[in-house]
């Protein structure tokens, strides 16, 4: 991690966390970034859930309303419990209101050795290979842009485009706990309609208002890959794709649903 630099996205703070500055999104330095908040979601669903030794294969997020940097809460619940199948639902809140500001309902399924699909290996030039970057247009210097190293493959944070990257967490998730692979995932791929932004930031707003991950094997590994292209249409209504990656292939694909507006 960079000298300086907070070492986790959130601090424990009783029964919640505490937000750190690298949780600060692009759009408002009070607001946080949808990818850290998506990650602590799905760490409170695997926490309750009752296929230990499951995998989760498809996570569904809606946001509700901005996330505030301060202290937040997280709460989840099983749905549908089962012994090979079940689904999870996790909220979080701030500052101790009932209102659920990111809802995530996440299915989880018990593994079982199957032959699988043969995988086609990597169509993108892997981390070592990539050219690493900072994104220009965050209103501080610390916030989200910094707890992950990025690495393109082709595209940029800084022009209008597709891009493919490569990312490696810088911090972990919450204090005291190694980030995950799945956790470091979710916290990359929200920003899946920033790297393959089509408008100009300065010019035009294109916040997501959900985010679906959907997964054929759990992802592995230090760096994980995200390869998105956005189109917006003429009514103010974008969607970002992307497939997601590990360093042995490809891992499922995303979806976000944008709302469009100039400023």
């Amino acid at each position: 991690m960079t000298a300086g630099l907070p070492t986790a996205l959130y601090l424990p703070d009783g029964d919640g966390f505490v937000a750190t500055d690298l949780t600060i999104g692009p759009w408002d330095p009070g607001l946080q970034h949808a990818g850290p908040v998506a990650a602590l979601l799905a760490r409170e669903a695997e926490r309750v859930t009752e296929v230990p030794d499951g995998q989760t294969v498809r996570l569904a997020f809606d946001i509700l309303a901005p996330v505030p940097v301060s202290p937040v809460q997280v709460t989840a619940r099983l749905l549908r419990p089962g012994r090979r199948i079940e689904l999870v639902e996790a909220v979080l809140t701030a500052d101790a209101s009932a209102r659920p500001l990111v809802r995530l309902t996440a299915w989880r399924m018990r593994t079982s050795p199957v032959e699988g699909t043969p995988e086609a290996g990597l169509p993108l030039p892997g981390p070592e290979q990539s050219r690493p970057e900072t994104a220009a247009f965050f209103t501080t210097d610390v916030a989200y842009h910094r707890a992950l190293d990025w690495r393109f493959a082709h595209g940029s944070f800084n022009a209008p485009g597709p891009a493919a990257a490569w990312t490696r967490p810088l911090c972990t998730l919450v204090e005291g706990e190694p980030m995950s692979p799945l956790q470091h995932l979710l916290v990359m791929t929200d920003a899946a309609s920033g790297i393959s932004a089509v408008l100009d930031w300065r010019r035009a707003t294109f916040a997501n208002v959900d985010l679906t991950v959907a997964l054929v094997r759990p992802p592995a590994g230090e760096w994980l890959g995200v390869d998105a292209a956005t189109t917006v249409g003429p009514s103010g209504a974008g969607q970002c794709f992307a497939e997601l990656y590990d360093a042995t292939g490809r891992i499922g694909r995303s979806a976000q649903a944008l709302f469009v507006e100039t400023r």
